[in-house]
């Protein structure tokens, strides 16, 4: 309780004596010592007016000779004789202490006249002064009485000076800040200590809704014989003072409670936790619910044309358990009536202040049922509705609510709600631009890397893939199967150098240049080297361009191609790590293969090797993620991997899952990529083969026996077109061609058409004009079927073509 009374208060320089009702001089400061050179023993005991140049201008004071006006005291100026006989000007301050059995003493203040202001000091103006002062003071006896009291302490707590004096402290105010304040007190009378700037809070008896806190300091009064008087307590409200504290307080907090991840909706939830209780009974956290989803938000939203858009609950707290105060729990789509104060403040971005809140008739609350039922029902009687905007784009609300008995809100409140918000404003932007960002990092990531792996009848394949940048779920590494003629299928697994986005678009590129070279039916070697060339030339036009660095060099890759009738797998690599073979029977084993420079740092050349596989091989493509970590070099990681595939009767995917549970705990160096592929075999009767002469008349011969072939597999429905097809192929390896011709047929889940010759010429496809007798061979095979091409061997030339079995309808028609 502030214990201060009527009078001002003393600073540093401010002589205190004290006098009885006889004039005689009971106590004397050490002050007063200074100021006269007069020490205690040398005045104590005598009478106050020969201290005086002049007494009779005190003894005439109303004071003095009225006792009606005694509690008024004196004040003015007077002539203090000092030790050495000289006078000094003094301010002078006399004011009445009442004793418990009626008799009075006067408190004496003096201070040296250079220290006063230069305007009147006379005995209203002093009144006026002290009647306006923002220090209480109190005096108190031993028995902690109060014997006197100024007015400013009434102005504080609101209580009269005429029930404060001759009363205790918790006679007064009781509760346990009196009880801790008078104990304070006593701790003064009885060490003789000051105490300054103790401060407490309590609630006033005029203001009972609003806490107030106090600073109040503490001294002890002793007489000449060092007997206590009593105690003297200044007081000063520093609720403003305290509040602002609070603020910073709970704005600190926020800096560390706020935005501990980059989640929009746990985010919200963080601020609406932080501020119940500290600013609020009830808080909600609705943002757009494209803000929620991460999508770009809109500069200003509002009502448009009566459309209001979707708002998503992103926290709710209250002091109650549950939120039974909430419409909504977190994660649902809020609804958001129009027009009201949340339709204002989403349209304007200010805030909105209801310090009690108006749900009488016609008002946008009568016309919400849920939320007045739920308004009532819990007695919240106060809104706040703070906009939460960033960066120009307003992200959504945030409202408070108080309940039951707490104080309605005031502007204060809603500047440290502002604040609050304005600080997760900016934690819930970037929680949504990272959230965009990571979706576009995903999707790029889902249309670089393959979505659906299809080995065809050459191979089942299963794969996993994990990067080292999990913030952002994307890498370098990729890996793919690519379907070729003949049924054969390329393995392809890569790893560019880093990880994270930049390093996914690189791979993207490469993964795409890969695509095309494996359509041009190059053996593994040839492509490396074509790659190689264009890394080369890729890294040189990013090094010519500000802002992009050349992220292709150093890459490493390997390529093989499998072909099921064979059974024959050529693989090649550059810097990679050479794959792991198990056989059915679970033999693994490594195969010598060179290892070549990685891409595009040099002049390199690459080395084919070919390898028979028996059907149920397990082949392991993987990047170095997988096998390397810093506790264990790579060869030791190809002997782990082993160990773990060395069953290949298990299924693929339970084997990927297998190797990655062998890694260690803690987070990747690297991206880490496995793609596994299990061998299969096209049986004979799959295959029809025929070596033909070099002649013309081959080629009614060649038709004839594709016409039988299909028969005896039951694909007659494709006779007309195969022998279109067949008849076109070898009549141009005839004309073009050089040595004996091969046609080869193969049913699989496609029928292809291949005829070999030893002649390395590409044919061409040619438009032919309407008066050209020939040129429309290859337009033909074009329009008859679903694939066509050329692949080159080191004995020549392969011209295919593909035709899909499970045609339905009847066959296309050639455009004239």
């Amino acid at each position: 309780m502030p214990d201060a009374g009527q009078g001002a208060g003393h600073t540093a320089g401010t002589a205190m004596a004290a006098v009885d009702a006889h004039g005689v001089v009971v106590a004397w400061g050490r002050e007063a010592e200074r100021l006269s050179g007069l020490s205690a023993t040398d005045v104590i005991g005598r009478c106050a007016g020969r201290l005086l140049a002049d007494p009779e201008v005190i003894l005439r004071a109303p004071a003095f000779t009225d006792r009606s006006r005694r509690g008024d005291g004196w004040s003015g100026t007077a002539g203090l004789r000092r030790a050495d006989g000289s006078l000094l000007d003094v301010y002078l301050r006399v004011c009445p202490l009442t004793e418990r059995d009626g008799g009075v003493r006067w408190l004496v203040t003096a201070t040296e006249m250079t220290t006063v202001p230069s305007w009147p000091m006379n005995g209203a103006g002093v009144q006026a002064l002290l009647t306006g002062a923002p220090i209480g003071i109190a005096v108190r006896d031993t028995d902690l009485r109060c014997t006197w009291v100024n007015d400013a302490l009434a102005l504080q707590d609101g209580i009269p000076r005429e029930k404060r004096l001759g009363r205790r402290l918790t006679e007064v105010l009781p509760g346990p800040e009196a009880e801790s304040v008078e104990a304070v007190m006593r701790l003064v009378l009885k060490s003789g200590e000051p105490l300054v700037d103790h401060e407490y809070r309590t609630w006033m008896s005029t203001n009972p809704q609003q806490e107030h806190s106090f600073s109040t300091s503490f001294f002890r009064l002793d007489d000449a014989d060092g007997r206590t008087l009593g105690v003297c307590a200044m007081s000063v409200d520093v609720t403003d003072r305290q509040r602002a504290r609070e603020r910073l307080a709970v704005l600190s907090e926020a800096s560390t409670r706020i935005g501990t991840t980059l989640e929009v909706m746990r985010t919200g939830q963080e601020l609406a936790d932080l501020a119940v209780a500290r600013i609020a009974d009830f808080v909600a956290v609705d943002l757009a619910e494209s803000v929620a989803l991460g999508e770009d938000s809109l500069a200003r939203l509002g009502s448009t044309n009566g459309y209001v858009p979707a708002f998503r609950r992103a926290g709710v707290a209250s002091i109650h358990a549950g939120n039974p105060e909430s419409l909504w729990s977190r994660g649902d789509v809020v609804s958001v009536p129009a027009p009201s104060p949340f339709t204002e403040v989403l349209a304007s971005g200010e805030s909105h202040l209801e310090p009690v809140v108006n749900a009488s008739r016609g008002t946008w609350l009568d016309r919400d049922q849920g939320r007045s039922d739920r308004m009532r029902t819990h007695a919240m009687h106060s809104l706040m509705i703070v906009p939460i905007h960033a960066r120009g784009a307003v992200l959504g609300v945030a409202v408070f609510f108080r309940m039951g008995d707490s104080v309605p809100f005031e502007a204060d409140d809603l500047r440290l709600a502002e604040e609050l918000v304005a600080r997760a404003a900016l934690s819930l932007d970037s929680a949504r631009r990272y959230v965009r960002e990571h979706a576009a990092a995903l999707a790029l990531q889902r249309n670089l890397l393959p979505g659906r792996l299809d080995g065809g009848v050459a191979v089942e394949v299963a794969s996993h893939y994990v990067p080292a940048d999990t913030q952002s779920g994307v890498g370098g590494d990729w890996f793919d199967v690519i379907p070729l003629s003949g049924a054969r299928v390329a393995l392809v697994v890569g790893d560019v150098v880093g990880h994270g986005i930049n390093a996914a678009a690189t791979m993207g590129r490469l993964r795409a240049s890969v695509h095309t070279l494996a359509n041009m039916d190059l053996c593994p070697d040839e492509l490396l080297a074509h790659l190689d060339d264009t890394i080369s030339r890729l890294d040189a036009e990013d090094s010519g361009t500000p802002g992009r660095v050349g992220a292709e060099a150093g890459t490493t890759c390997l390529y093989a191609v499998y072909d099921p009738a064979t059974r024959r797998c050529t693989m090649a690599r550059a810097g990679h790590p050479p794959p792991v073979v198990i056989s059915p029977q679970g033999r693994v084993w490594v195969p010598d293969l060179p290892a070549g420079l990685p891409l595009g740092v040099g002049p390199a050349s690459f080395e084919a090797v070919d390898l028979e596989l028996p059907e149920g091989c397990v082949i392991a493509f993987y990047s170095d993620g997988l096998v390397e970590t810093r506790d264990q070099d790579i060869d030791a990681g190809i002997r782990r991997l082993g160990t773990v595939l060395a069953r290949p009767d298990r299924p693929l995917d339970e084997l990927c899952t297998a190797a990655f549970d062998t890694l260690p705990t803690r987070a990747l160096e690297d991206d880490a990529t496995l793609l596994l592929a299990r061998t299969r075999s096209l049986m004979p009767s799959q295959i029809a083969t025929w070596d033909l002469p070099h002649d013309p008349v081959v080629v009614a011969h060649a038709r004839a026996l594709a016409t039988a072939q299909l028969t005896g597999w039951g694909l007659e429905a494709l006779t007309a077109t195969t022998e279109l097809i067949v008849s076109e192929l070898v009549t141009n390896a005839v004309r073009h061609g050089a040595g004996s011709i091969t046609l080869r047929l193969i049913r699989h889940e496609v029928l292809v058409c291949e005829v070999t010759d030893a002649s390395d010429s590409v044919p061409r496809l040619r438009h032919a004009r309407p008066t050209d007798e020939g040129g429309r061979g290859l337009f033909l095979v074009a329009q008859l079927s679903s694939r066509r091409g050329t692949r080159h061997s080191s004995t020549g030339k392969t011209v295919w073509a593909e035709q899909e079995i499970n045609m339905p309808g009847p066959l296309r028609t050639l455009e004239a």
